[in-house]
């Protein structure tokens, strides 16, 4: 066996097949002790999180928790991110959970 058949052959036997990708990516998020699991659930906090509070919980720096409120937040999980200052410290808040996204608007023709 040539040199390049069997780096080949050790490159192919460690790298994880896609199922076990997405099962592992799965199990990453359903764990309640994840950094994201804590996040979420001081956003969900009736008095919210700061991005202070939220870096001491995961060890991220401040604009990780910025990336991640923006992508994973926001686009991924479609959670609306509401934040208001108080006293000079921002406080980000998941709003409306459990309720409808918002009630189309009724047109102003009426129907015959």
């Amino acid at each position: 066996m040539t040199a390049s058949a069997s780096k080949k052959l050790a490159l192919s036997s460690t790298a994880p097949t896609p199922k076990a990708a997405q099962k592992s990516a799965k199990s990453n998020s359903a764990n309640p002790h994840s950094k994201q699991s804590r996040v979420i659930a001081m956003l969900q906090a009736p008095g919210g999180a700061t991005i202070a509070g939220m870096m001491k919980a995961t060890d991220w720096q401040k604009h990780s928790v910025r990336g991640f409120l923006a992508a994973v937040v926001r686009k991924r999980l479609k959670l609306k991110l509401t934040s208001e200052k108080v006293d000079g410290n921002r406080i980000y808040q998941i709003a409306g959970v459990g309720k409808a996204k918002s009630e189309r608007r009724r047109s102003m023709t009426r129907s015959r």
